[in-house]
Protein backbone atom coordinates (compact mmCIF):
# COMPACT_ATOMS: atom_id res chain seq x y z
CA UNK A 1 0.00 0.00 0.00
CA UNK A 2 1.65 3.88 -1.12
CA UNK A 3 0.87 6.50 1.45
CA UNK A 4 1.91 9.53 1.08
CA UNK A 5 2.53 12.24 3.84
CA UNK A 6 2.08 15.85 3.68
CA UNK A 7 3.95 18.30 5.74
CA UNK A 8 4.34 22.12 5.57
CA UNK A 9 0.42 23.77 5.21
CA UNK A 10 -0.48 26.73 7.07
CA UNK A 11 -1.35 30.46 7.79
CA UNK A 12 0.59 33.16 5.75
CA UNK A 13 0.22 36.84 4.63
CA UNK A 14 -0.34 37.67 1.15
CA UNK A 15 3.13 38.14 -0.44
CA UNK A 16 4.92 35.24 1.97
CA UNK A 17 6.01 32.25 1.22
CA UNK A 18 5.53 28.55 2.31
CA UNK A 19 7.26 25.30 1.36
CA UNK A 20 5.10 22.14 1.12
CA UNK A 21 6.69 18.62 1.73
CA UNK A 22 5.31 15.24 0.72
CA UNK A 23 6.63 11.66 1.45
CA UNK A 24 5.89 8.72 -0.30
CA UNK A 25 6.24 5.18 1.56
CA UNK A 26 5.29 1.56 0.69
CA UNK A 27 5.36 0.20 -2.90
CA UNK A 28 5.12 2.25 -6.40
CA UNK A 29 5.71 1.82 -9.59
CA UNK A 30 8.95 2.70 -10.85
CA UNK A 31 9.32 6.03 -12.58
CA UNK A 32 6.46 7.38 -10.81
CA UNK A 33 5.17 10.81 -11.43
CA UNK A 34 4.93 12.96 -7.98
CA UNK A 35 2.30 16.18 -8.27
CA UNK A 36 0.09 19.01 -6.29
CA UNK A 37 -3.58 19.22 -6.83
CA UNK A 38 -5.59 21.87 -4.57
CA UNK A 39 -9.04 22.58 -3.60
CA UNK A 40 -10.71 25.78 -2.58
CA UNK A 41 -14.17 25.97 -0.61
CA UNK A 42 -16.61 25.24 -3.43
CA UNK A 43 -14.73 24.92 -5.94
CA UNK A 44 -13.25 21.40 -7.85
CA UNK A 45 -10.27 19.76 -7.27
CA UNK A 46 -7.37 21.64 -9.61
CA UNK A 47 -4.11 20.52 -10.79
CA UNK A 48 -0.94 22.84 -9.52
CA UNK A 49 1.99 21.30 -10.94
CA UNK A 50 3.37 17.82 -11.61
CA UNK A 51 7.51 16.16 -11.62
CA UNK A 52 8.43 13.12 -13.28
CA UNK A 53 11.15 10.80 -12.05
CA UNK A 54 13.62 12.24 -14.80
CA UNK A 55 12.76 15.76 -13.33
CA UNK A 56 10.00 16.89 -16.33
CA UNK A 57 8.07 19.46 -15.05
CA UNK A 58 4.55 20.83 -15.56
CA UNK A 59 2.91 23.96 -13.42
CA UNK A 60 -0.37 24.97 -13.83
CA UNK A 61 -0.66 29.18 -15.38
CA UNK A 62 -2.05 30.32 -12.29
CA UNK A 63 0.94 29.55 -10.12
CA UNK A 64 3.86 29.54 -12.68
CA UNK A 65 6.51 32.25 -11.57
CA UNK A 66 5.56 31.67 -7.77
CA UNK A 67 5.84 28.42 -7.17
CA UNK A 68 8.33 25.79 -8.09
CA UNK A 69 7.80 22.01 -7.53
CA UNK A 70 11.24 19.49 -7.06
CA UNK A 71 11.87 15.99 -6.01
CA UNK A 72 14.25 14.22 -3.69
CA UNK A 73 14.48 10.74 -5.42
CA UNK A 74 16.62 9.15 -2.99
CA UNK A 75 14.48 10.08 -0.03
CA UNK A 76 10.78 9.74 -2.21
CA UNK A 77 10.11 12.93 -1.52
CA UNK A 78 8.34 15.90 -3.15
CA UNK A 79 8.26 19.66 -2.26
CA UNK A 80 6.55 22.67 -3.25
CA UNK A 81 7.82 25.70 -3.08
CA UNK A 82 4.97 28.65 -3.10
CA UNK A 83 6.49 31.99 -3.24
CA UNK A 84 4.63 35.26 -3.76
CA UNK A 85 1.39 33.68 -2.35
CA UNK A 86 -2.03 35.39 -3.09
CA UNK A 87 -5.68 34.94 -1.43
CA UNK A 88 -7.11 32.93 -3.80
CA UNK A 89 -4.24 30.59 -3.18
CA UNK A 90 -5.98 29.20 0.09
CA UNK A 91 -7.02 25.99 -0.41
CA UNK A 92 -6.45 22.48 0.89
CA UNK A 93 -3.31 21.21 -1.15
CA UNK A 94 -3.23 17.62 -2.03
CA UNK A 95 0.07 15.60 -2.95
CA UNK A 96 -0.40 12.98 -6.03
CA UNK A 97 1.08 9.89 -6.91
CA UNK A 98 0.38 8.60 -10.60
CA UNK A 99 1.62 6.80 -13.15
CA UNK A 100 1.93 9.46 -15.60
CA UNK A 101 1.73 13.43 -15.51
CA UNK A 102 -2.01 14.09 -14.65
CA UNK A 103 -3.35 16.90 -14.92
CA UNK A 104 -7.12 16.03 -13.96
CA UNK A 105 -7.93 14.22 -10.74
CA UNK A 106 -9.44 11.12 -12.39
CA UNK A 107 -5.60 10.34 -13.32
CA UNK A 108 -4.28 10.24 -9.90
CA UNK A 109 -3.28 6.86 -8.58
CA UNK A 110 -3.10 7.70 -4.82
CA UNK A 111 -3.45 10.82 -3.14
CA UNK A 112 -1.99 12.27 0.11
CA UNK A 113 -4.61 13.59 2.86
CA UNK A 114 -4.12 16.91 2.70
CA UNK A 115 -2.71 19.98 3.90
CA UNK A 116 -4.40 23.09 4.68
CA UNK A 117 -2.99 26.57 3.52
CA UNK A 118 -4.30 29.44 3.97
CA UNK A 119 -3.02 33.22 2.84
CA UNK A 120 -4.53 36.55 4.72
CA UNK A 121 -4.98 39.45 2.53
Amino acid sequence: QVQLVESGGGLVQAGGSLRLSCATSGRTDSNYVMGWFRQAPGKERAFVAAITWSNNILVASSVKGRFTISRDNAKNTVYLQMNSLKPEDTAIYYCANSRGIATMPEGVNYWGQGTQVTVSS
